[in-house]
């Protein structure tokens, strides 16, 4: 029979050798977690301009096409630049802002609350001899995060491609932001109207086509995933805003 103190020592020895075996797990596991992670950014990136790769190949073809990286601020003033493999402007990598923070910091910002100056991600591509602009996007839908990367023509206006993906939608429902289809409704849409005002590309539930909104700025919501679509539409409108005043700075 084991006393007390037998099992009491015997318990919070395999308590210190479980965490510490957990411990060393993450710590052995999170590079190949991050670098999972960078792979899959950077995939969604390359897809939204047509680019398909493998997890392998995403970063070579990343470096390939991605002639420059851009973080600008709202007012479209440009405050880091990183190009050829280097940071030639500012301190920070584009790529590494984290784009939910930095939302997070604009909407302090228009609630009037003294915050530091939000930095917005543009990636600048050169493909088959066309060049594109990168917007990554990121919103919030029904059960959780949402997010993607919309690809445009050398306009700044005329979509290319798009590519969005989510944390827990509901499969079947808004789950299906995250498939093909959906995306493929959005090549060729704009979204500025005729007199360059911006209007974004609106998520619309029973389709455009029983709407008051011209088609060329709109895409059918998700039959059953109405909540995650009107979710997709704020984002794109929130995210692709910050742009607007590079686009008028610097696309002819």
């Amino acid at each position: 029979m084991f006393t007390n103190r037998y099992i009491f020592t015997y318990a919070s020895i395999m308590v210190i050798i479980v965490a510490a075996v957990l411990s060393t797990a993450s710590m052995v596991l999170k590079p190949y977690q991050e670098s999972n992670i960078r792979a899959e950014k950077i995939q969604g990136i390359l897809i939204s301009a047509n680019i398909e790769s493998t997890r392998a190949e995403a970063e070579p073809l990343f470096d390939k096409y991605i002639v420059e990286e851009l973080a600008i601020d709202k007012d479209g003033n440009i405050k880091s630049v990183f190009k050829n493999g280097k940071l030639v402007k500012g301190d920070v990598r584009p790529f590494d802002l984290n784009l939910k923070e930095q939302l997070r910091i604009e909407k302090d910002a228009s609630e009037g609350k003294t915050v530091g100056t939000a930095l917005f991600p543009l990636y600048i591509i050169e493909y088959n001899g066309n060049r594109m602009y990168i917007v990554p996007v990121r919103g919030v839908g029904l059960w959780g995060p949402i997010w993607g990367s919309v690809a445009f023509k050398s306009d700044f206006n005329t979509v290319v491609g798009a590519k969005f993906d989510h944390k827990s939608e509901t499969p079947g429902l808004g789950a299906e932001i995250a498939t093909n289809n959906f995306s493929a409704e959005f090549k060729d849409k704009t979204i500025f109207n005729k007199g360059h005002q911006f209007v974004s590309i609106a998520v619309v539930k029973g389709g455009v086509a029983n709407s008051n909104i011209n088609p060329i700025h709109g895409v059918d919501a998700i039959s059953g995933g109405t909540i995650t679509s009107t979710a997709v539409g704020d984002m794109l409108e929130n995210c692709l805003k910050n742009y607007v005043q590079y686009i008028d700075k610097n696309i002819k």
